[in-house]
């Protein structure tokens, strides 16, 4: 009996449990996250204001406008797109944040393929 009272009160407890998801703080800043392409890792520099981000890539920047779906997901869309990948938009969606990172998937809008990063913040 005392087991069973255990195993219920540790799922009622973890039930409960909710993860952290304060997205408006990270809507503006520059941000820092690494990402897999291949076997190669990938590091890049984001700097986002309410309407547009820049990203700093392998010394390259490229800009993109922002389009906020709720207050954790948003769409870019590329502002100087160079072939037919860079004119498909990239939805990013925020799936926890903490005191100075988020974790975000992203995949081309209406995609099903997602990929995941941790980005962390350089500058408010």
């Amino acid at each position: 009996m005392r087991v069973f009272l255990l195993l219920v009160s540790l799922f009622l407890l973890s039930s409960c449990y909710e993860t952290e998801r304060n997205c408006t703080d990270f809507r503006t800043g520059t941000f820092e996250f690494e990402a897999l392409s291949g076997t190669e890792v990938f590091k890049t520099t984001i700097t986002r204001s309410d309407s547009i981000e820049v990203d700093y890539f392998n010394e390259k920047i490229d800009s993109s406008t922002i389009r906020w779906v709720n207050d954790c997901e948003y769409v870019l869309e590329k502002i100087n797109p160079k072939n037919q990948a860079e004119k498909k938009a990239i939805l990013i969606k925020i799936l926890t944040t903490d005191k100075d990172s988020y974790t975000f998937e992203f995949s081309e809008v209406g995609k099903t393929k997602t990929s995941r990063a941790t980005a962390r913040r350089v500058k408010p």
